[in-house]
């Protein structure tokens, strides 16, 4: 039940919901606000799970908080907005904020329930089930026509080059650099993951960052720097199962599914 929870939400919801904020708004925004997640989860996990944790991981969670809310807040007006209470907030932002919590929802089902399933049924049942769910739920919402270029060789050259190269190898060599760094090393690593969202961005997509973006984005350093200094001096043992990995990815927030 753990693990069909976990699929459901981190294997299907999350996806679908990202996909749909990246339709709606920039990269960007979507590297940023899933920012949400680390503050979240560690929220989550001092109450539900009753974890300690130390005062810099406190402090970086509340300034990533806060760069996430001002991300949010702060975009110009646009179509895709909901007016509340004076501010605009985005849908895509939404969006991608739910998604978020959708994640850190799965990562306390795991952390609770699943620590001791080794991590390749783990990651094999999520991927597995949560792709037939995510189809299903496809399927229901934009009806079978939006499968009907689902032969087309551009989409099957792309996607086995994603497939390929970001997915399988990818994900071989980040599993294989967990079994042979330290947590805090790891962690450091993963928390560049918005740094190079949002590189990558300007580079491929030629998304420029906006000023909004430069208030979250540096908040949200601040953050992950201060929560950098809390894991180094909390643990300097080595990555060996799943509940450290997740210790490991909740940091990192939105992974470019």
């Amino acid at each position: 039940m753990s693990l069909t929870a976990v699929a459901i939400l981190s294997g299907a919801l999350a996806p679908g919901l990202i996909f749909q904020a990246l339709a709606l708004t920039g990269v960007n925004n979507v590297v940023l606000v899933g920012r949400l997640e680390p503050p979240l989860t560690l929220a989550l996990s001092v109450w539900l799970l009753r974890e300690r944790v130390n005062f810099w991981e406190v402090a970086g969670a509340i300034a990533a908080f806060i760069g996430v809310i001002l991300t949010i807040i702060l975009q110009p007006p646009a179509e895709a907005m909901i007016n509340m209470g004076g501010f605009g907030l985005g849908i895509g932002e939404m969006l991608a904020a739910a998604g978020s919590v959708a994640v850190a929802a799965s990562t306390i089902i795991a952390k609770k329930h699943l620590s001791q399933i080794p991590l390749a049924i783990y990651s094999i049942f999520r991927t597995a089930l949560g792709t037939v769910i995510f189809f299903l739920i496809a399927l229901v919402l934009y009806g079978s026509d939006h499968f009907a270029d689902v032969l087309s060789p551009f989409l099957w050259q792309w996607m086995f080059l994603y497939g390929g190269v970001i997915v399988v190898v990818g994900q071989s060599f980040w599993i294989k650099g967990l079994r042979t760094s330290t947590i805090s090393a790891a962690s450091l690593v993963g928390s560049f993951t918005p740094i190079v969202g949002i590189l990558a961005a300007y580079l491929i997509l030629g998304e420029a960052p906006t000023m909004p973006q430069y208030i979250g984005s540096s908040l949200i350093l601040l953050g992950i720097f201060l929560s950098q200094i809390g894991i180094r001096r909390q643990t300097s043992s080595k990555v060996s199962s799943i509940q450290a990995q997740q210790q490991v990815q909740t940091g990192m927030g939105f992974k470019g599914i």
